[in-house]
C-alpha cells in the first residue's frame, strides 16, 4: 500500500460541482451508461464515497436490512455467478472505495459483494475515509465514473441513499483533473480483497455486537 500523496486539490472535485451537465433520470442514465461502458476503452474510473445507499431492488440488499445476515451472503454467492459478464470483454474497471470505521451495516455488505465482484476481474482498490477528509471542506467527496476524456458521469443520491441517475460532463477541463485525481487515490490505495480478508470477514454480522 502506497502512502497517499499530499498534492490533491480538493477544487478538483468543487469543479465538478460547479460545471454543467446535463442531468438525467435514472432509468435513462442507467440505458446511456451502459452503452458507453460497453464502448469503452481503456480504462473505466469509478469512485466511491458515500457509506450507505438504499438497493431494494437487491435482493441481498434487502436480506442484510432485514437482518437476514446469513441469507444475504447465500444471495451474495449466487450472485456471484453473474458477475464475470460485467467485465468480460469490456474496458478495464478500476473503483475505489473510500471506506469509514467503523463500517456501517451497508458498508460491511457491500464490501463482501465488491470482493466477489473484485474475483470476477473488478480491479478495486480501498482508500480510508481519514485520508480524503481534507480534500472535502464543505462536502464529501462526489460519486463518479469516468469512461474517456471526454465523458464522466457524477452519480446522484438523494439524502437516504437512494439513485436518483446521473449528471453528463463532457469537459476535458473538469474531467482529466479528476481523472488525475482518481489514479492518486487509487495508487496510495489498498487492494480490496486484502482489506476484505483482513478487516471485513473475521466481522460479526452487523447489528451484533463486536
Amino acid at each position: 500500500m502506497v502512502s497517499l500523496t499530499g498534492h490533491l486539490d480538493h477544487h478538483v472535485f468543487q469543479q465538478v460541482r460547479d460545471a454543467n451537465g446535463l442531468s438525467l433520470p435514472r432509468e435513462a442514465y442507467n440505458r446511456e451508461f451502459r452503452a458507453a461502458y460497453e464502448g469503452a476503452a481503456g480504462i473505466v474510473w469509478k469512485l466511491e464515497r458515500a457509506q450507505h445507499f438504499h438497493e431494494p431492488y437487491e435482493p441481498s440488499w434487502v436480506a442484510m436490512a432485514e437482518g437476514e445476515w446469513n441469507r444475504s451472503l447465500r444471495l451474495i454467492e449466487e450472485m456471484r455467478r453473474s458477475f464475470p459478464a460485467d467485465y468480460e470483454g469490456f474496458a478495464e474497471f478500476r473503483r475505489i472505495r473510500v471506506v469509514d470505521r467503523p463500517l456501517t451495516p451497508y458498508m460491511q455488505w457491500e464490501l463482501h459483494v465488491l470482493a466477489a465482484r473484485a474475483e470476477a476481474g473488478e480491479r478495486a482498490r480501498v482508500v480510508p475515509a481519514s485520508a480524503v477528509r481534507r480534500y472535502e471542506p464543505s462536502r464529501p467527496l462526489p460519486e463518479l465514473l469516468i469512461l474517456d476524456g471526454d465523458l464522466m458521469y457524477e452519480v446522484l443520491y438523494d439524502h437516504a441513499g437512494r439513485h436518483l441517475g446521473g449528471r453528463r460532463l463532457t469537459d476535458p477541463h473538469v474531467i482529466e483533473p479528476c481523472r488525475a485525481a482518481l489514479i492518486a487515490l487509487y495508487e496510495g490505495g489498498e487492494d480490496l480483497a486484502a482489506y476484505h480478508g483482513r478487516e471485513v470477514v473475521p466481522l460479526p454480522p452487523p447489528g451484533t455486537s463486536r
